[in-house]
């Protein structure tokens, strides 16, 4: 360590290994470029050439997130490989919802103690999700904040910013009573409602197996952050997706709203989807009603396309890879705000 460095590692900063992680991390950063990124890697802000040729109104859609207290079982089980996949697919279908591509991403890492590896293996997992959709990992911030988060934790952040033509946004004002609703089912959690699932399984060895998931809990409560992508994308393109909704914090209740016009009921059927055995046991474990796991869990569905009856069995067609299924339909409301009925959920 150089002695100019002495004195910033002894308040809990080591310089150099800050340096070396961020060199690490270069190889991951640098196969999520192509020639729209400008620039070297390093520099103060991230350089992204828009080509916008054959779009004849484009617009940026942009959000951010985080992964939430889904890192505290990364932490215990000391398991850092996924959280970034979960970030960037969840920013993903956030704009997908919009009817958006992505362009580049932004992550935002802060450690209590900057350990090499560790960092290096979270962004990695950003990048290989950015790999995976086409999009470009053009900057972040990589911070030790010692005294802030304690040693071995962290808080992972990311924006994305995507591209759409105008008249293919898709911001659920053509929905109407009659419309299909097809699900795309969750590999789990996700990345949402790990406040309350932690507080259940508050004394679960999360590293015993549990027959009913097939895998130990740990497995199950790292189960990855589906991306809809590649499955819902061509669908914007052929604009017959009335309306989307990603089911994430707020559950289904809560998120349907987001996108429903007011006078209309979604009406849900539980028996046509699997809730999946995770959430049960939530509910079982937890003596949680189902009043409220549907506000809290996605309930094995991450993620809702719908569209006019004439287009659903190309939606279906399109979806099939992703377990796409009929879930329920919209009919009408007899007074204003939007209502949503999961009926058989039991």
């Amino acid at each position: 360590m150089s002695q100019s460095a002495e004195a910033y590692a002894r308040a809990g900063v080591n310089l150099d290994d800050a340096a070396a992680a961020k060199q690490a991390m270069r190889a991951a950063i640098r196969t999520t470029h192509g020639p729209e990124v400008l620039g070297a890697m390093g520099g103060f802000g991230g350089l992204f050439a828009l080509d916008t040729s054959g779009l004849r109104e484009p617009v940026l859609v942009s959000s951010i997130d985080g992964v939430g207290t889904k890192l505290k079982i990364a932490f215990a089980l000391n398991r850092h490989g996924s959280v970034g996949s979960d970030l960037v697919n969840h920013c993903i279908n956030d704009i997908l919802v919009c009817g958006a591509r992505p362009l580049f991403f932004l992550d935002y890492l802060a450690l209590g103690a900057m350990d090499a590896d560790q960092a290096t293996t979270v962004v990695g997992g950003v990048a290989a999700a950015c790999r995976e959709a086409g999009c470009a990992l053009i900057g972040g911030e990589t911070a030790a904040m010692p005294g802030f988060y304690a040693a071995g934790e962290y808080d992972l952040a990311g924006c994305i910013v995507g591209l759409a033509e105008r008249d293919h946004l898709v911001g659920g004002e053509n929905i109407q009573a009659g419309d299909v609703v097809i699900g795309l089912p969750s590999l789990g959690l996700h990345t949402n409602g790990y406040s309350l699932a932690r507080a259940v399984f508050a004394d679960a060895d999360l590293s015993a197996p549990v027959p009913e998931l097939g895998r130990s809990l740990g497995d199950e409560l790292l189960q990855p952050h589906r991306s809809y992508l590649h499955e819902v994308l061509p669908l914007v393109n052929e604009q017959i997706v009335t309306g989307m909704a990603h089911i994430t914090g707020g559950g289904l209740t809560d998120n349907l709203p987001r996108v429903v016009p007011e006078g209309f009921t979604v009406r849900l059927d539980a028996s046509a989807w699997d809730i999946l055995p995770i959430f049960r046991l939530i509910q079982r474990q937890g003596n949680i009603a189902w009043d409220e796991m549907r506000r809290v869990f996605n309930l094995g569905l991450g993620f809702l396309i719908f569209c006019r009856p004439e287009h659903e069995a190309r939606v279906l067609a399109q979806t099939a890879t992703a377990g796409g299924r009929r879930v329920g339909a919209v009919t009408p409301t007899p007074d204003t705000g939007v209502r949503v009925v999961i009926e058989g959920l039991a």
